[in-house]
């Protein structure tokens, strides 16, 4: 047991009430989709992620659980048109989401359309909020600025978001740095997930002590065992 958590033996029910526990790679099974439900319902997870053509196999699994399944909007580059990823929205809450993450659109954030970037955040927020379901919004980190990442989190707050998200784990991951800047700027607004590479114990306590409310990872069972946790 790492030195950095001596009373993880004891506290791997809590953090795991943090994971978001996630299978994206583009060669993801049904047979795994189910896996990875009976796995967020053995260690408590806050919900598991899948793509959206799995969102209802996962909602089925897990529905009356209090484990959540969500899915992403516009993943993974965030450039789909608006329109499209409000009717992803409708189409996944039709299936039974129980969160939505959405991929920012980097590309009008870094050319300078902030009214582009927040009518888009926004028209999934509506979407999202009136199934009463939360949305979280991926700012892509790595791909940003110090001065786009602030400008992000603003522009995501005031469309109505309930957390800003660090990365896809496509394109570099979430760093402490990065996660402390994304509290720093949003405060108690929001809430902030860390995302993207982050496979340890270690990882993710410095991830929460950096502010972070939620992780993100495909590493959650890893995760577990490395805390005490009973195998599945």
């Amino acid at each position: 047991m790492d030195s950095a958590f001596p009373a993880a033996l004891n506290e791997w029910p809590r953090i795991a009430q943090r994971i978001d526990h996630t299978l994206l790679k583009p060669g993801a099974t049904a047979a795994e989709v189910g896996r990875l439900c009976q796995e967020a319902l053995h260690y408590g997870f806050a919900s598991v992620f899948v793509h959206p053509s799995y969102l209802g196999l996962a909602a089925g699994i897990l529905r009356g659980t209090g484990v959540k399944a969500g899915t992403p909007i516009g993943f993974p580059q965030g450039a789909t048109l608006a329109s499209v990823k409000r009717f992803e929205a409708v189409e996944v809450l039709r299936e039974g989401a129980g969160e939505l993450d959405m991929v920012l659109n980097v590309g009008a954030l870094k050319s300078g359309y902030p009214d582009l970037v927040r009518a888009d955040i926004r028209g999934v927020v509506e979407v999202a909020h009136g199934a009463g379901v939360i949305l979280k919004v991926i700012l892509e980190t790595a791909l940003l600025t110090t001065e786009e990442k602030i400008l992000a989190c603003e522009l995501a707050v005031v469309a109505g978001a309930d957390f800003v998200k660090t990365s896809t784990g496509l394109v570099g991951g979430a760093t402490v740095e990065d996660v402390r800047l994304l509290r720093s700027t949003v405060g108690e607004r929001a809430g902030v997930k860390a995302s993207g590479g982050i496979r340890t114990a270690t990882e993710v306590y410095a991830m929460i002590e950096a502010g972070a409310d939620r992780i993100g990872t495909s590493a959650g069972v890893a995760i577990m065992r490395e805390m005490g946790a009973p195998r599945l």
